[in-house]
């Protein structure tokens, strides 16, 4: 690393703050990636404000850089301001690390290839190394961030509320996913509170990092593209033309990736462009408050993008902004076609108060008819004719003589000696006339028009009735045929307003019914002739339908009265049937629907030799030589069983199951190490020879106990006791004959552990002489660490490389022996598949 020249210092200086965790984040992810990592893990406690983690497998901080690594404006990504014109990394300015010292107490731990140990520095506030020591952390640098903003009490606060909390925890996830879709190659993880979060394992492209991150739902309705121009190239994957608008946009713009150079930026302007042309291929309205799912990399010349605009670096400033912007529109019309434009209609335009016209603008109205429209374009002023819309552009008035300000344009218009049709004249009122009310008459009877007119009911008259009682025809109109109630068909309006009234309730759901009656009955009014063709269409086919059931009732009413009185009168003899027969009948009586076959599945001979195949698997085994646990090899991953295909001794086929394994050597992990923690009790439990027993209240009083407290009291310290998550104490007493035992404490993430399974830790030690931790668990710890096992297990990544499976397989030696091959539910992990013969004849 080297100190940056003080010209060059003050070119790039941006006062570089920490405001979230968000940002410490993504300054710790951008020194990993311009390192060489290509796994990244990041970890957050309480939000992030207790304790970030951001852990790498790069290249490591050299022990010659590591006094400096966290001084200001030293780096080894630039020497002058002149590099930046041949970036290609992420970070270079020299401040991130030091800016969230000076906010946060932080860690480093390192370890280059050169070094056989890691280290592990601890910074102070001005970026300087207070101490360090050895570690056990393997290659790379890992930088743990703890109390962050503790000495700003106010910017602390300011994520007090827990909504703003899980906000942050959504940002470094948002940005997490921005870089794995950019870095397919890359490995993330992100946990919170030792949980999981979100995870995303390496991928081969792009697309299937998409697919990894947005899901195959989502990147089906997407399209790749790419378009290479001189000095530019865009490529990236767009919403295909007509997906579903659901799939393939999204309330926020949390989803649409736009990078710059592979770097994650936010453009207005590009992101503009792209929702005009894909909002505009859907006539709803919806579509254009909606953001677009879409991934796009434009690459430039370094030497024409400025990345050294903002502190967080997620602006940049490019010399050719309007080449981009042409070729990404060109891009757009290509795929979505021309977007079209629609000019906004004069009649609808709002009245603008204080919008004076120029003369120049009075002037370009002259020039031609062609150029009339957009010559005549109004400039609004900011404070009386500015539109908080996006898509408000400047008003623009047409040839026919419209003006937004009638009076200000008639004072400044000049006097036209041409002839023309001449303005009306208002007559004058005057100030007696208008407070007598008779400035403004009406025209035809000449009376003086009153602002209010109080309308009285007419008793004559007889009112309305309500919507409700009024029983309409389509609903209640019956045709008594043959003793039969039939509905009378009903008529094209009254389909109408079946379908209408629904919709104009949704929409006004506190209108009255007569106004919902009202509304329907407008829209009836002005509905086209297509909507009325189908209505009348349905109506015809009601009336045919209901005639032909008139003549059917009619042509066998006296044939089947006799018939059918006598079916009524053997019905109510006998019993009513139960649903469960009717069901039976019902079933029985529809045909069994015929199966179809099920395709064939493809297939194709392949050519196999066993001499040759014995022939490889000698020479792998040969290759692998002791470095693999018993002659284990790795031959292959067998992906529909999500396997893997074991060479054992040069000869035996074994399949090794990942998931199960890992369980098996999780659960033999948390029986040796995980201590439960205990929860201070509010009533200690008493513990005395009554409730334990004679025999293990002896043995309980046996155990290991540590130091003597202040009080006299003793804490039993035996890790048999201490990992189940019992804290016991002895209390002093008067006489030395009597011993006062209380349980202060007891682990509260196992339900109900109480007495019961401290008396079978008890026993375990009384009777099978448990010496260590694993043989006194009782059998709630037990089941609960089997369930943390399979928990853990699950979040692990599913695909697993071959390098990845040698390291299991020797753990999975080291730890449960060549015996043990089962996981915690019993079942086989490395299972016998078949033995490759030795010889031709066998």
């Amino acid at each position: 690393m080297k100190q940056l020249p003080a010209d060059t210092v003050r070119l790039l200086s941006s006062s570089q703050v920490v405001t979230s965790v968000v940002s410490v984040v993504k300054e710790l992810m951008e020194n990993s990636l311009d390192a060489g990592a290509s796994s990244v893990d990041v970890k957050l406690e309480n939000f992030g404000l207790d304790r970030t983690e951001v852990r790498d497998n790069g290249c490591g901080i050299k022990v010659a850089d590591a006094p400096v690594m966290a001084v200001r404006h030293f780096t080894s990504k630039i020497s002058s301001h002149e590099d930046l014109e041949r970036l290609e990394t992420y970070g270079f300015r020299g401040e991130a690390l030091g800016s969230i010292c000076a906010v946060a107490e932080v860690t480093v731990t390192t370890k280059t290839e050169e070094d056989d140990v890691s280290t592990q520095y601890t910074l102070d506030s001005s970026g300087a190394i207070v101490s360090q020591r050895p570690s056990h952390l393997g290659g790379g640098t890992s930088v743990s961030v703890a109390k962050l903003f503790g000495k700003l009490p106010v910017r602390r606060q300011f994520f007090s509320s827990v909504r703003k909390r899980k906000e942050e925890v959504r940002k470094v996830q948002d940005l997490l996913m921005a870089f794995a879709i950019i870095k397919p190659e890359l490995r993330l993880t992100l946990a919170h509170n030792k949980v999981v979060v979100w995870q995303k394992a390496r991928a081969a492209d792009h697309r299937r990092a998409l697919v990894a991150t947005l899901g195959a739902s989502t990147v089906t309705n997407l399209l790749p593209v790419h378009q290479e121009q001189p000095e530019m190239v865009l490529d990236g994957f767009l919403p295909k033309p007509g997906a579903d608008l659901s799939l393939t946009s999204s309330s926020t713009s949390d989803k649409t990736f736009i990078f710059i150079n592979k770097r994650p930026v936010q453009q207005k302007d590009i992101l503009k462009l792209l929702r005009q042309h894909h909002s505009a291929q859907y006539p709803d309205d919806a579509a254009r408050h909606r953001f677009p799912v879409l991934l796009l990399n434009i690459t430039v010349c370094p030497s024409s993008l400025d990345v050294n605009v903002t502190p967080d670096k997620t602006q940049v400033l490019l010399h050719n902004k309007e080449a981009v912007l042409a070729a990404i529109e060109a891009l757009l019309v290509s795929l979505y076609g021309f977007r079209p434009e629609k000019p906004p209609d004069p009649e609808t335009l709002p009245p603008a108060a204080g919008c004076v016209e120029t003369d120049e603008n009075m002037e370009s109205r002259k020039v031609s008819d062609e150029d009339a429209g957009q010559s005549a374009a109004l400039q609004r002023q900011a404070s009386s004719c500015s539109s908080s819309s996006s898509m408000a552009d400047d008003w623009i008035v047409n040839q026919s003589g419209f003006s937004l300000c009638d009076d200000e344009a008639t004072r400044n218009r000049p006097q036209s000696t041409e002839p023309g049709p001449q303005e009306p004249r208002w007559p004058q009122v005057s100030a007696e006339a208008w407070s007598r009310g008779t400035a403004l008459t009406d025209p035809v009877s000449g009376e003086p028009l009153r602002p209010v007119v109080i309308h009285r009911p007419d008793p004559e008259v007889k009112r309305s009735g309500n919507a409700i009682t009024e029983k309409r025809a389509a609903l209640t109109a019956y045709d008594m045929i043959s003793s039969r109630a039939l509905r009378v068909p009903p008529s094209a309006a009254s389909l109408f307003e079946k379908e209408t009234r629904s919709e104009v309730l949704m929409e006004r759901p506190a209108a009255s019914l007569q106004e919902v009656s009202a509304a329907v009955q407008n829209r009836w009014e002005n509905l086209g002739d297509e909507g009325r063709k189908r209505f009348e269409e349905k109506a015809r086919k009601s009336q045919d339908l209901h005639d032909q059931r008139t003549r059917l009732a009619a042509a066998g009413a006296t044939a089947d009265r006799p018939l059918r009185a006598a079916k009524l009168q053997a019905q109510k003899r006998k019993a009513p049937l139960s649903n469960q027969q009717l069901l039976d009948e019902l079933f029985s009586a529809q045909p069994q629907k015929k199966q179809k076959a099920p395709p064939p599945k493809p297939w194709r001979p392949l050519p196999c030799s066993m001499a040759a195949l014995r022939l490889r698997l000698q020479r792998l085994s040969a290759q692998s030589g002791a470095a693999g646990p018993r002659g284990l090899c790795p031959v292959g991953r067998l992906a529909s069983q999500n396997a893997w295909l074991i060479l054992c001794g040069g000869r035996r086929l074994m399949l090794l199951n990942p998931f199960r394994a890992e369980e098996a050597l999780l659960f033999q992990r948390l029986q040796q190490d995980h201590i439960l923690p205990a929860v201070r009790l509010q009533n200690p439990l008493l513990l005395t020879d009554r409730n334990l027993g004679a025999a293990e209240f002896e043995t309980l009083c046996s155990l290991e106990k540590g130091e003597a407290e202040p009080d006299g009291s003793v804490f039993f310290s035996d890790p048999r006791l201490v990992a189940n998550g019992f804290r016991i104490k002895l209390s002093p007493v008067l006489t030395s004959a009597e011993r006062h035992l209380e349980a202060t404490a007891v682990a509260d993430c196992v339900p109900f552990l109480g007495l019961e399974d401290l008396k079978e830790v008890l026993t375990a030690v009384l009777q099978r002489k448990a010496a260590t931790v694993p043989q006194s668990r009782p059998l709630k710890v037990t089941n609960y660490l089997k369930a943390e096992a399979v928990r853990l297990a699950r979040q692990l990544p599913s695909d697993l490389c071959g390098e990845e499976v040698k390291e299991l397989l020797e753990r999975t030696e080291r730890r449960l022996g060549g015996t043990d091959r089962t996981c915690i539910h019993g079942r086989l992990f490395l299972q016998h598949l078949a033995d490759v013969p030795s010889t031709q004849q066998e």
